[in-house]
């Protein structure tokens, strides 16, 4: 993914208002689905790193209506849980 793929737009909230990004298609993006996951299974998406190195930055997800799935399935739930890590490269002086 590049940077010139995603295009900033506004989230809005009733109290609230959060810049959130929209994805151009691009062909060399790939897309994993993940059909057989169980409930004791989850998948952490990276959503920002501020190093600009050449590591991934962004993880872009979405949601879809699955047409293999039966008309009477249950609905599936996500749980997001998010959270800050802080890194400090500086090596310790001896």
């Amino acid at each position: 993914m590049r940077l010139g793929d995603l295009i900033p737009s506004d989230l809005r909230f009733p109290d609230r208002v959060v810049e959130n990004y929209q994805l151009i298609y691009n062909s060399e993006h790939r897309w994993f689905y993940f059909p057989a996951m169980r409930p004791d299974e989850v998948i952490v998406f990276k959503t920002f790193d501020s190093a600009t190195d050449g590591r991934a930055r962004f993880t872009p997800h979405a949601a879809f209506k699955d047409p293999t799935s039966p008309a009477d399935a249950p609905h599936r739930q996500s749980i997001d849980a998010r959270l800050f890590a802080f890194f400090n490269d500086t090596p310790k002086r001896t």
